[in-house]
């Protein structure tokens, strides 16, 4: 596939992929009938509450893009109360403030996961509690070193992710040519030459994959503005033992001594991916959304967050304490925490491992004595793996890692 063009799917590998991705469908409806919809709600409600932004923005502007998140939103879920209680393996609490502080001269652009509960095949770009408490759990911690712009996209659904393979193969267009949209108003509009963070996890990444490959990789201008690529979930692939090609040609893995200009990209299992998993395996599963079918000459990257440079690290793990769907509540054991965030520190440790054709990110608990608590599972079985927490694992590892890439930044 030329890497100037907006990367498509064929009928053929939608039937291929999105069987499989249907069990999530059963995952987000049983977890609805438990009650943790309004854990999300309630997570959305926080957020806005605590919003410190005043009222400067319209949430629709004049081009027709729907802002989930923006500067100057009244009730912007990627801003406001950032205050984290620590819990460590022995119990003990410590509460600080984490301040967020004014306007930055970094922008980033964040694309949410799955998360419309919508009954159509693409949602509308009505925002909802789903895409609200994504977006407060995933980027709203960004906002202490870049301005975070978060379009609503016509995502292909909950719903949609059994269906598309039938009823409507040209779903994931749809959902990518309305980010398209949204990026061009973006960039026209409100960017002013800032230097940008690019953000993504699951279909989120498959949308940011495909806009970096058809607008950005090949684009002198825009190219300069990458200051990082964050690609949670998405299978990015370069040629086996390389860090450029493939997936990008032109935007190479961060590493040790490329800590700008690169991308982030990996999928975080407990053990080996199984041969059927949809993640960490190239040509198979999330890849096909993407049309990246090759088997051979190729690996799946994995750059740790916690150690660019390789090796084995300690996770700086993130929760807002009422979490989204589909993943259970990770607050701690009584009593009740009074801060919107927790941080788990040494709980979990990870590590880049490539093994059978499989590369992944390997988090392994630390194993502390007494340790209570709550632990992460596999929500959707092996062959996802910790796919629904690859941010939240790592989230404090990923906002340094920003804060040192705009350090680095040269442009």
């Amino acid at each position: 596939m030329p890497h100037n063009q907006p990367a498509t799917r064929s009928t053929s590998q939608s039937v291929r992929l999105w069987p499989v991705l249907s069990i999530l469908v059963l995952v987000v409806t049983a977890l609805v009938g438990t009650g943790c919809q309004s854990d999300a709600a309630q997570s959305a409600g926080t957020s806005a509450a605590k919003s410190t932004t005043t009222t400067t923005a319209s949430q629709t502007d004049a081009a027709g893009t729907v802002w989930l998140c923006r500067p100057g939103l009244a009730q912007n879920p990627c801003d406001g109360d950032m205050s984290t209680t620590t819990v460590t393996a022995s119990g003990q609490r410590t509460v600080q403030a984490d301040p967020v502080g004014g306007e930055k001269t970094y922008n980033c652009f964040y694309l949410y996961p799955t998360a419309s509960n919508e009954s159509t095949v693409n949602s509308d770009l009505t925002v909802q509690s789903t895409e609200t408490a994504d977006a407060t759990a995933q980027a709203a911690r960004f906002s202490r070193y870049c301005n975070v712009w978060a379009p609503m996209y016509k995502q292909v659904t909950v719903s949609g992710l059994g269906q598309a393979n039938t009823t409507d193969p040209g779903a994931y267009t749809v959902a990518y040519d309305s980010v398209l949209a949204d990026w061009t108003d973006f960039i026209s509009n409100y960017d002013k030459g800032l230097p940008i963070v690019f953000i993504g996890h699951s279909q989120g990444s498959i949308m940011l994959i495909k806009l970096i490959q058809s607008q950005i990789d090949n684009t002198p201008a825009l190219r300069k503005l990458v200051v990082v690529a964050i690609i949670a979930g998405g299978n990015v692939v370069v040629p086996t033992g390389q860090t450029v090609g493939g997936t990008f040609r032109n935007i190479p893995l961060c590493s040790a001594t490329q800590r700008s200009g690169c991308v982030i990209a990996y999928s975080s299992f407990p053990s080996q991916p199984p041969a059927d998993a949809n993640f960490g395996i190239p040509g198979q599963g999330i890849s096909l959304n993407t049309g990246q079918t090759a088997t051979t000459g190729v690996q799946v990257a994995c750059v740790n967050p916690a150690a660019l440079g390789g090796g084995t690290a300690d996770l700086e793990t993130y929760w807002p304490v009422e979490t989204p769907l589909p993943i259970p509540s990770m607050a701690p054991p009584a009593p009740a925490v009074t801060t919107p965030w927790l941080y788990y520190p040494r709980q979990y440790n990870a590590t880049c491992e490539s093994r059978d054709g499989a590369s992944w990110l390997q988090v392994v608990p630390v194993g502390a004595t007494g340790d209570t608590r709550p632990v992460v599972n596999e929500i959707a079985g092996p062959t996802w793996g910790y796919h629904f927490q690859d941010i939240n694992l790592t989230l404090g590892d990923l906002v340094a890692d920003v804060h040192h890439a705009e350090s680095a930044f040269k442009g």
